[in-house]
C-alpha cells in the first residue's frame, strides 16, 4: 500500500506542478489585424505624414535664408538722426566760450539718505531717533549725535532731519521719499 500512496501522490504533485507551470507562463498569441484596425492605421499614418510637413515648414521658418532689410540701432530711441547731428563718436572741439569759463568748485553733498524716524515715548515726551543711510553703514541718530565725521544731527521731525556742517556751520536737510 505504500507503493501505491508513493504512486498517486507522485502523479497528483506532478499534475500540480504542471498545472501551475502552465498557468505562469503565457505564450503569446500573433497579431490578428482586422479590417477596421487597418483603416485606422492608415489614417494614422496620413495624420502623421501631415505632422512631418508642419514640422518642416516651421523649422525653415526658424532659419530664414534671407537676411532682413531693415536695421536699427537697438540702443538709439529716437527714429532718425539728422544729418547735421554730430556723432557721438567723433571729439567736439570746444567752444571760445567754453574755453573762457572757469570751473565752479562744487562741493558734493555727502552721500547720506533718510530711511526713517523712530518715535518713542508719550505724547507730550516725544524722543525721535533718525534712522539714516551712510555709505557701508546705517545710523540711528538723536538729536546732538555726530553722524559720520563731519555732520552733527540739530533737529528730527516726523519727515525730516536736519544736520549742521561741524567745519562751516552749513545745513544740510534730510527728508524721507
Amino acid at each position: 500500500m505504500d507503493l501505491k500512496r508513493i504512486l498517486a501522490t507522485g502523479v497528483g504533485g506532478g499534475a500540480v506542478v504542471v498545472w501551475i507551470a502552465t498557468a505562469a507562463t503565457s505564450m503569446p498569441s500573433p497579431p490578428s489585424m482586422p479590417v477596421a484596425a487597418t483603416a485606422s492605421v492608415v489614417a494614422l499614418d496620413r495624420s502623421g505624414a501631415a505632422l512631418a510637413t508642419e514640422i518642416a515648414r516651421l523649422h525653415e521658418r526658424l532659419h530664414p535664408t534671407a537676411t532682413p532689410l531693415q536695421t536699427r540701432d537697438l540702443f538709439q530711441y529716437s527714429a532718425a538722426r539728422s544729418a547735421s547731428a554730430p556723432s557721438r563718436h567723433a571729439p567736439m572741439a570746444p567752444t571760445p566760450v567754453e574755453a573762457s569759463l572757469t570751473p565752479a568748485v562744487v562741493i558734493d553733498a555727502p552721500p547720506l539718505k533718510l530711511i526713517g524716524i523712530a518715535e518713542d515715548g508719550q505724547a507730550d515726551a516725544v524722543v525721535r531717533t533718525a534712522i539714516v543711510s551712510a555709505p557701508g553703514d546705517v545710523l540711528l541718530v538723536k538729536i546732538g549725535d555726530l553722524v559720520g565725521d563731519r555732520h552733527r544731527v540739530a533737529g528730527i521731525s516726523t519727515t525730516a532731519v536736519e544736520l549742521v556742517d561741524t567745519a562751516d556751520d552749513s545745513r544740510l536737510t534730510l527728508a524721507l521719499p
